[in-house]
């Protein structure tokens, strides 16, 4: 009986993937055909009688408020030379994140039909990392020098949970952050519940159109702090039940266990100290990925439920 279960267990495994390479391959074929447009090497070379051709062909990329003195002094001041440099030596090949935008664009295109490819134009911005990824209906704005490397000279004094991310490999994953807050329906995020649930969404909405990144990259976790997630997810969510703060409105619970942080907030001993941050978005993950498991939907659909439905209908059972 066993070796039938078995054999039934393998064939169910290998469907699953035939399905998933055919799916997968349908949507490469939408083939998407992106021009990465390098601002930043087009600004670094230019001259007093160049910028008005560059201002006219990207206006929105230069304030009204500053003369044109003001930008070709920008060109010559020693740390914008110095973030030049940086940039074009990282991103001298920028191959391999192209084809990586042309593929979330593709799983965007087949997931979302409204979605129209838009501008992909990189930059810099004097390392604002709050802002390394811009998106609007039209353009897709990324700040190069905040993607130079975790270990980068430019970050020492940047807290490293921050850093750590801060390569370019995570480019894309933070395009695909921001178009998921564009297609989630904003409810008012009142109780703990609806923040880990949106942020669970968000997350999902990656799987579908990063599958080609790990879960770690996704979650912007190592792998070992996926690990220790995965490995302490009973324990997360005893202690998120038992204190009662699934429906608690305390904004202090933000800080603790949803906004990037070094570790979560137990305050336990021993605990907080080896625990990733931000173990509310994960387990709002998990909750969202059993709502798919167990309910026909659409991701579409799905992206427009409410915290509560989705946590009452996912029959949702931490790992142990």
């Amino acid at each position: 009986m066993k070796h039938v279960l078995f054999l039934l267990f393998i064939g169910v495994i290998v469907v699953s993937c035939k399905k998933e390479q055919k799916l997968e391959a349908e949507i490469a074929a939408i083939d998407s055909q992106v021009n990465v447009e390098r601002f930043d090497a087009l600004f670094a070379k230019v001259t007093p009688e160049t910028l008005p051709d560059l201002k006219n062909a990207y206006p929105f990329m230069f304030s009204e408020k500053f003369p044109d003195s003001f930008w070709i002094a920008k060109t010559t001041d020693t740390l914008e030379t110095q973030i030049f440099k940086e940039v074009n030596k990282t991103f001298n090949d920028f191959s391999k994140t192209s084809t990586e935008i042309a593929s979330l664009f593709n799983h965007l295109k087949y997931y979302f039909p409204s979605f129209k490819q838009p501008r992909v134009i990189t930059t810099t911005s004097d390392v604002d990392y709050r802002n390394k990824v811009i998106v609007t209906d039209t353009i897709a704005l990324i700040a190069l020098d905040n993607y130079l490397g975790s270990d980068h000279e430019f970050y020492q004094s940047i807290p490293v949970y921050i850093r750590n991310n801060m390569n370019k490999d995570q480019i894309v994953v933070d395009m695909a952050s921001e178009y998921a807050t564009k297609f989630i329906y904003e409810r008012t995020q009142n109780t703990f519940l609806d923040k880990i649930i949106y942020y669970g969404k968000q997350l999902y909405f990656k799987d579908v159109v990063l599958p080609f990144k790990t879960e770690a990259a996704r979650i912007s976790y190592s792998q070992e702090q996926l690990d220790w997630a995965k490995a302490n997810e009973s324990y997360i969510w005893r202690y998120f039940v038992e204190r009662e703060l699934l429906y608690s409105t305390d904004s202090k619970l933000d800080g603790r266990f949803i906004t990037p942080a070094p570790f979560s907030k137990f305050y336990l001993e021993g605990i907080d100290s080896e625990s990733p941050g931000r173990l509310g978005p994960y387990i709002g993950w998990q909750i969202v990925k059993a709502y798919m498991e167990h309910n026909t939907i659409t991701i579409n659909e799905m992206l427009d439920k409410s915290a509560e439905e989705i946590f009452n209908n996912s029959k949702f059972k931490p790992r142990k």
